[in-house]
């Protein structure tokens, strides 16, 4: 046997067992082989499986997104079935927001069921004193202000038959004919709809005693329902539960407060402006702007709008010129002063959101889609930043 020749396959064998692993290879390094195996042999038929991580990425979110949005689409379809009394809750949250402090102070002096009723009573009679006032303003007017409507209509066509317009007399007095007409042959429809108000009106009374029947309790013994029901959550989930909780309460009553602030702002300037510019129902119209400013950014304008067509008719071109500019300074005043000083410290939402929950509120649920979007969007917003930013 030469010393070149091989050696036997029992030494062979047995310095394969004495290595125990081929090329002295560690335990770990043959598993991480043995899991690259596969890919390598996917690799040499073509790689036509592999997936580039940022799709494997988006592919994970889009599916994510796609569960968030249809929980979404569920929670509004149950929302929509229950539409007065998802509304009456929040209502009875707003008046919880407005009149807690109020009630907290009373009850110093008073029993707290007393202080309560007392907080609730007299913000009630304010309002109704308020209402009754404007009611018998407009009555009042209403009379003179017919007489100024016809006139105005005189003033405005003959307006614009002039330059820069030169709108023709029988186009003008076309399509007053043919708005008559119209209203003529859809009597019977306008009174369905009047009917059919009346219906609305009546869910708006129970949804109002709805909402102050929530609010006593909330104002009354709001802490101890919360209580209650954070007892009742895991363990380990009560104290994520409890900040999301206080930092969504807190947004929520900083927001109505502020709005209120800034709605009564906002109508107190109108007022001056249109008595002094002696605008025909300018109470009412002020009443309309303070109610229509809860609409962020494009409430208080839709309210100056009427009023500068109230404006035209009543008093003239000139005045509803006057009105237009007013929309102009009371926005800006409302937009770069009154929010940013009064708003700030509770909503941190740019205005590109603000103005995109307004419309997307708007067109799922008209104007309570409109009403609601913002203060939900600021809510959500924060408790979103305090659990990321606390432990």
């Amino acid at each position: 046997m030469s010393s070149t020749s091989r050696p036997p396959d029992g030494r062979r064998a047995r310095r394969v067992v004495r290595g125990g692993r081929p090329g002295g290879m560690t335990p770990g390094a043959v598993t991480r082989a043995r899991a690259a195996a596969p890919d390598r042999r996917a690799a040499g038929r073509g790689g036509g499986e592999r997936v580039h991580p940022a799709l494997r990425l988006a592919a994970g979110y889009a599916w994510r997104l796609l569960v968030v949005g249809a929980l979404v689409y569920a929670a509004f379809k149950v929302l929509g079935r229950f539409e007065l009394v998802a509304v009456a809750v929040f209502l009875g949250l707003v008046v919880t927001a407005v009149l807690r402090p109020l009630a907290d102070l009373c009850a110093r002096a008073l029993p707290r069921p007393l202080a309560v009723a007392v907080a609730l009573i007299g913000s009630i009679v304010v309002v109704l004193g308020l209402l009754a006032l404007v009611g018998s303003v407009a009555a009042s007017e209403a009379g003179k202000l017919v007489g100024e409507f016809r006139g105005g209509v005189g003033r405005i066509s003959r307006w614009l038959e002039q330059p820069p317009f030169r709108i023709r007399h029988g186009t003008l007095q076309g399509l007053h004919e043919r708005i008559s007409t119209f209203v003529s042959a859809h009597r019977g429809a306008l009174i369905s709809r009047a009917v059919s108000g009346a219906n609305r009106a009546v869910e708006a009374l129970t949804g109002a005693a709805l909402a102050l029947f929530c609010s006593v309790f909330f104002i009354y013994g709001g802490d101890r329902m919360w209580l209650w029901f954070h007892a009742q959550l895991p363990e380990s989930a009560r104290s994520v539960w409890d900040r999301g909780a206080r930092a969504a309460w807190t947004t929520f009553a900083g927001y109505t407060r502020g709005i209120i602030i800034v709605a009564a702002a906002n109508a107190t300037m109108v007022g001056i402006a249109l008595f002094l510019l002696r605008v025909p129902l300018a109470l009412p119209l002020t009443v309309l702007v303070f109610f229509a400013t809860f609409i962020p950014l494009i409430g208080a304008p839709i309210a100056l709008a009427v009023a500068t067509v109230v404006a035209l008719a009543g008093r003239g071109p000139v005045i509803a010129a006057a009105v237009v500019v007013l929309i102009v300074v009371i926005g800006q005043i409302e937009g770069h002063v009154l929010h940013p000083l009064v708003m700030s410290w509770a909503v941190q939402l740019h205005p590109v959101v603000v103005a995109i929950s307004v419309i997307a509120g708007s067109l799922v649920a008209g104007v309570i889609g409109a009403i609601v979007a913002v203060p939900m969007v600021s809510v959500v917003w924060s408790v979103v930043r305090t659990l990321r930013s606390e432990p």
